[in-house]
């Protein structure tokens, strides 16, 4: 272990000068500006010691001497420290305000990087990374990366003002500055123990952080089910438990930091100690003067808090090279999308192909490693333009993953799928959207007006708007809504229904007249009598629309006008709804059940009426 240890120290600490390299390249001006007030700050610490010395032999010993002071003399020292102390001053707010816009830039243009990444990054690469996780690489990984940046200018500074100190120590009494030569070495050895110690501790500090983020991203978004099963108090001790770790691993940082800070700040004082009694000694042989011992003295007095600063840009290092790896990670990360330049013919409603698709999911392994989970394989069909489609299928045989690789949510491992004869990995940026539109069986709304998740922030007139709700038979309930299309939905659309938010996405997708509409289970949460007038009126506005829709309802299968039974990730059969029926015996089974559902339903419904006429009368 201990033979690692410094090699580990030696690779954290060449890491992380190559990631304060690429920060002063991202930000050179800022960067050099605060290092010019640190080096304003450096010089003029020293040359406050060297003025007060000056003082101390030209005025303050004289008038000891003398048992009095000139006005003259007085006013000129005051006004050559106050000049000092400006100049230092202006040193150190350049060196802040230059440090911390260099700071802020560089995470503000590292979380836009990211979060660009994340928009680039595929369906399949998402899958694979929880979304706490993504959270914690565009927050706090990002800002550990850069927070190096604060100390690191005055650390410049520190330096300089250690150089000019030494050489003012030789000049004054080399003695004496052999006692500050050996009192550095001391400060950089104990400031390299203390990287060296907190390296580890502040990577598991990180890590934690980000694990804390994941289970409290995982508990709100999973806060219905919480609530209605009654998991309130073991989601409350999963997260105590890594809020737990989380604590123990900054104590132990605390802890590492309550051992070296009091050190490092006791050497410049035990420093000045020793120069107070060497240079009362000297005076006493006749070789220095008693203004000089203050001058040296002053300096070790005030390098104390400065010095500090070396430590800081230390114990950060470690901090802002996790924060880098995991950042450079999502940068780096493989599995973009590629794109070509054809565009999707304009030409009305589209066909597509599926030629012998195949995808399978790649799953992550308790011990480690991942797998690969079929959910298609060698899919082949052909959906006619202008036509309604319906993909049927138990649960499990591939429904809402063909759907993806329609829309090109992913591509697929082998195989091409092709809309009005185009590859899809042959279509422009973009231009898979302007083509097709998906509207998925979980619903988002933003917290954004009605419009604004209509349009989505593109041009639409009103009256595009209210043509699509009415399509999506919506119109009617946001008609009622207290500031109609202007009404805020609230977080997730927290205020409207289930089915209500199915309907709104439904316009969303209806509004851009794509050429393919593909639902995928989008009106599970409607009455089915507000299904058929949505269906219905969806075929009555998109002739110039092809339409797949995943179906779980009779309803819907029955308007179809071909139909594509999957199972078990193939394609077993294909047609019309009698012509199924007739022939695969999958399907037949399937539709039975559906069949029987509706009718159970049904006669729930008759008899809830049947006991509230009787219940009027």
């Amino acid at each position: 272990m201990s033979t690692l240890g410094p090699v580990a120290s030696t690779a954290t600490l060449r890491a992380g000068w190559r990631v304060i390299g690429h920060g002063v390249r991202e930000e050179k001006g800022w960067v050099a500006l605060a290092i010019a007030g640190a080096t304003v700050y450096g010089i003029m610490t020293v040359g406050t010691a060297w003025v007060i010395g000056r003082i101390v032999h030209d005025t303050v010993a004289p008038a000891i001497a003398a048992q009095s002071i000139a006005t003259p003399d007085l006013v000129r020292a005051a006004l050559i420290l106050v000049a000092v102390v400006l100049v230092n001053v202006v040193g150190i707010v350049v060196r802040r305000v230059a440090a911390g816009v260099a700071v802020y830039n560089l995470g503000a243009t590292y979380r836009r990087r990211v979060t660009r990444q994340y928009l680039r990054l595929p369906l399949a690469w998402h899958h694979r990374h929880p979304s706490g996780q993504l959270l914690s690489n565009a927050n706090s990984d990002v800002e550990s990366t850069w927070n190096v940046f604060q100390p690191l200018p005055m650390a410049f500074g520190v330096v300089v003002m250690l150089v000019f100190a030494a050489v003012q120590m030789v000049l004054v009494d080399p003695f004496l500055a052999a006692i500050g030569l050996t009192v550095f070495p001391m400060l950089l050895v104990v400031n390299l123990l203390f990287q060296r110690a907190m390296s580890p501790k502040v990577t598991r500090v990180q890590q934690m952080r980000a694990e804390v983020s994941e289970v409290a991203h995982e508990s709100f978004e999973a806060a219905l089910v919480v609530k209605s099963l009654g998991r309130e108090d073991q989601e409350a001790e999963r997260f105590t438990a890594v809020t737990q770790e989380l604590r123990d691993a900054n104590i132990s940082v605390g802890r590492s930091r309550g051992v070296f800070d009091p050190a490092i700040e006791a050497i410049p004082t035990i420093g000045t100690l020793a120069v107070i009694a060497v240079g009362a000694w000297r005076i006493g042989t006749g070789h220095i003067t008693a203004a000089e011992v203050v001058q040296i003295a002053y300096l070790f007095s005030i390098l104390a808090f400065p010095v500090r600063a070396l430590g800081w840009v230390l114990a950060e290092m470690p901090r802002s090279v996790v924060g880098w790896d995991r950042v450079h990670g999502v940068l780096n990360a493989t599995g973009s999308m590629t794109y070509g330049t054809a565009a999707v013919p304009d030409q009305g409603a589209g066909t597509v192909q599926a030629q012998n698709v195949s995808y399978a999911y790649e799953v992550d392994l308790e011990h480690g490693g991942t797998e690969r989970n079929p959910a298609l394989s060698g899919v082949t069909l052909d959906i006619p333009a202008g036509g309604t489609t319906a993909v049927v299928g138990p649960t499990g045989s591939g429904k809402s993953t063909l759907t993806n690789l329609v829309v090109r949510l992913v591509d697929p491992d082998s195989g091409e799928v092709r809309l009005d004869g185009v590859d899809l990995r042959e279509v422009r940026r973009g231009g898979v959207p302007e083509a097709a539109a998906l509207v998925s069986q979980q619903t988002f709304m933003f917290d954004d007006t009605v419009r604004g998740n209509v349009t989505l922030g593109t041009e639409r007139t009103d009256d595009e708007v209210w043509a699509a709700l009415r399509v999506a038979q919506g119109h009617g309930f946001v008609g009622k809504l207290p500031n109609g299309l202007d009404t805020r939905v609230g977080e997730r659309g927290t205020s409207l229904s289930g089915g209500q938010r199915q309907r709104v996405a439904l316009a969303r997708a209806v509004i851009r007249r794509p050429q393919l509409l593909v639902l995928d289970d989008a009106t599970s949460a409607v009455d089915p009598a507000v299904e058929q007038q949505i269906l219905a009126a969806l075929r009555q506005a998109s002739s110039g629309t092809t339409v797949l829709v995943v179906a779980y309802r009779m309803a819907t299968i029955t308007l179809a006008d071909d139909i594509v039974y999957l199972e078990e990730g193939r394609v077993v059969d294909h047609g019309t709804h009698d012509e199924l029926l007739g022939r695969c015996d999958g399907y037949q089974r399937l539709v039975t059940a559906y069949a029987r559902e509706a009718a159970e339903r049904a006669a729930v419904a008759a008899d809830e009426e049947r006991a509230t006429v009787g219940a009027d009368r």
